[in-house]
């Protein structure tokens, strides 16, 4: 088989087997994890430096967030994504997190979620 110069031979591209699926759901939930936990961070920094604008902005991000877990029995939408490539059911199945933090992250970050709004309210109302 001759070639041409500039064509190549199509080839498909490779079919992404169970656990490629679920190492790309589980980096995906952990980039979409990070993305939330930077946002909750920014409320009470972007309070501090007086941007309400901004720790506004943050706040509504996450609340988004919050009302996807609320319409879906507090679980993450790409966790029952997950679910279909693993029978593993430990805390952490579905996301690069230890196991302790995946366990415990509605707890952690749910409350310096309410005390990061709870000092930019308090920052607002500052003279």
């Amino acid at each position: 088989m001759s070639h041409r110069l500039g064509m190549s031979e199509h080839r498909p591209a490779p079919a992404i087997t169970q656990p490629g699926r679920l190492m790309a759901i589980k980096t995906l939930h952990t980039m979409v994890w990070a993305f939330f936990v930077i946002s909750i961070a920014a409320i009470p920094v972007s309070a501090w430096v007086g941007r309400f604008d901004r720790a506004l902005g943050f706040a509504g991000i996450v609340s988004v967030e919050v009302l996807v877990l609320a319409f879906n029995r507090m679980r993450c939408p790409l966790t029952a994504v997950a679910a279909r490539y693993t029978q593993d059911r430990r805390a952490n199945f579905d996301i690069y997190l230890p196991e302790w933090l995946a366990r415990h992250n509605k707890e952690i970050f749910g409350t310096l979620f309410v005390l990061g709004l709870l000092y930019a309210l308090r920052q607002a109302g500052a003279p």
